[in-house]
């Protein structure tokens, strides 16, 4: 590898492998954190992507009129930036609700976290220049750093966010960023000038995170009960959305990545409307397959009918699925659907699950989230319903939750439209759910001959549903849209008009 390197490189070497895995954090942070808050994940993580790099370009040419004390500007910067990326969690998280340009400072600290980073390589490559060869340089920099940037993208989903949550992920690698300023400031007291100060400065930093990271949680639990307004009972980060549990005198909230799922007061409602029409007309409910609803209250209400054997429910986040089968509180709503020896749960994604799926299905339940974003809005795509039919026995009857046909009646009808492509007979209805407004669903027969009206079996004690199908699939005029375009793998036209129309909401 050229001249052997003594501990002077290897420290600075060990350092750039340092700033690109912080500095990859920091950015998966901001956007993970963007897309909890403000929805669209795509959306959000392509413009900090970009903002992001962009910065880290503005940093690097700036570093060019950096021509004295190199290693004390870069210890100065290493501090900064582990001071600026720790924090820019728990600013933000304290922000959201307060300041009416959030946009504008989560892109601020991405830019100022970005040009530190893009300054940082720079200034270590003239630091070394004169010590280690040019092309071993270049290689050896070039390699420290995108080692250390596939080391953050493969512990950000499976480790960091699971465990250490997004605040105390930024926190605890803002500490190591410090870290190794601190090492450096020892290290290196004699290359550097006034280490004393330098060691003042970084020990102090890293304090001041360290006392924020303990009191992260309550940092959290605060900024969310500004969110959201309510008791905030439980909470959990999973590997893919943020779980928050609200309690206000009665009622209880479900948060999913600061977007409502159900509220205890009326999601009997939305349960019932989308359960009972396919399980009253389906000519057999043997056998019931539900993709989404991992909180078991659409598998509640399938477990009124006992004519059915078996129940499938696949749902991505096995954090969801495990909170529903051992929370007491949530287990009360559900009645420990999950836990009941019917039902199997896995957690897959629902695409790659149903192509390999190989058993039929009487009835099938799709209770995904809205299409918010791209990873959802295949989901609600063409080939995916080509994909369900497979898995159907003949006259098998689907229900597709739909959004609202009146706060969003493009996205509504595309969901309606695509789905009538694949399915021979297809019709809408929509049921009044207060916490939500008007909610629809689309519903499908796979085969010719069976009435949306008819009503093969029923339950009794249903507080909402009353198996009258055509008191609910009339649409006003205000809930009608026309020429809407089909949902395709390669346009996902749909993401667009759910963008569209509940931005404009907001």
């Amino acid at each position: 590898m050229g001249k052997k390197l003594l501990k002077f490189e290897f420290l600075l070497l060990f350092a750039v492998f340092t700033i690109a895995t912080c500095g990859l954090v920091y950015e998966l942070v901001a956007g993970t954190l963007a897309s909890y808050l403000l929805g669209d994940s795509v959306k959000q993580f392509s413009f900090i992507i970009g903002v992001y790099l962009f910065s880290m370009g503005v940093g690097s040419y700036f570093s060019k009129f950096i021509t004295k004390n190199l290693l004390n500007t870069f210890v100065e910067i290493e501090i900064l930036v582990g001071l600026i990326g720790g924090l820019s969690s728990v600013v933000l998280f304290l922000l959201f609700e307060s300041v009416y340009s959030f946009q504008l400072i989560l892109y601020f600290l991405v830019f100022i976290t970005g040009c530190l980073v893009g300054l940082e390589i720079p200034l270590l490559m003239n630091i070394l220049k004169d010590r280690i060869e040019f092309r071993d340089l270049v290689s050896n920099v070039f390699t420290f750093d995108y080692i250390g940037a596939l080391l953050a993208s493969i512990l950000f989903p499976l480790i960091l966010v699971p465990k250490l949550g997004i605040m105390g992920t930024s926190l605890f690698f803002g500490m190591i960023n410090i870290s190794i300023a601190i090492a450096l400031c020892f290290i290196l007291k004699k290359e550097l000038k006034k280490s004393f100060v330098l060691r003042f400065k970084a020990i102090f930093s890293f304090l001041l995170l360290l006392i924020v990271f303990l009191f992260s949680d309550t940092i959290l639990s605060y900024s969310e009960g500004k969110m959201y307004g309510e008791n905030i009972i439980y909470t959990n980060s999973t590997q893919y959305q943020r779980i928050v549990l609200t309690h206000n005198k009665s009622d209880y909230r479900l948060y999913l990545n600061n977007n409502l799922q159900f509220s205890s007061s009326d999601e009997y409602r939305y349960h019932e409307a989308l359960i009972h029409p396919a399980m009253s007309i389906a000519k057999k409910i043997d056998n019931i397959l539900v993709l989404g609803g991992g909180d078991g209250l659409a598998v509640r209400e399938i477990l009124k009918y006992k004519a059915v054997k078996k129940i499938t429910l696949v749902d991505l986040d096995e954090g969801m699925t495990k909170m529903f089968k051992t929370n007491a509180v949530l287990t009360g709503f559900n009645q420990n659907s999950l836990n009941n020896p019917k039902v199997t749960v896995y957690n897959k994604d629902a695409y790659i699950w149903a192509k390999a799926a190989k058993e039929k299905y009487d009835v099938v339940i799709i209770d995904f989230p809205d299409p918010s974003n791209y990873s959802l809005g295949k989901l609600y795509s063409l080939n995916f319903y080509a994909t369900v039919q497979k898995v159907l026995t003949k006259d098998a009857v689907v229900v597709i939750q739909t959004t609202s046909p009146y706060f969003a009646p493009k996205s509504f009808w595309c969901i309606n439209k695509t789905v009538m492509q694949v399915f021979p007979q297809v019709d809408a209805y929509h049921a009044y759910v207060p916490s939500f407004g008007e909610w629809g669903y689309t519903i499908a027969i796979n085969g010719f001959g069976t009435n949306f009206n008819q009503v093969n079996r029923q339950v009794p004690g249903l507080r909402f549903y009353n198996y009258q199908f055509d008191k609910f699939n009339y649409f006003s005029q205000d809930m009608i849209s026309k020429d809407i375009e089909i949902n395709r793998l390669d346009n996902q036209i749909l993401v667009r008009y759910f963008d569209e129309e509940w931005g404009k909401l907001q």
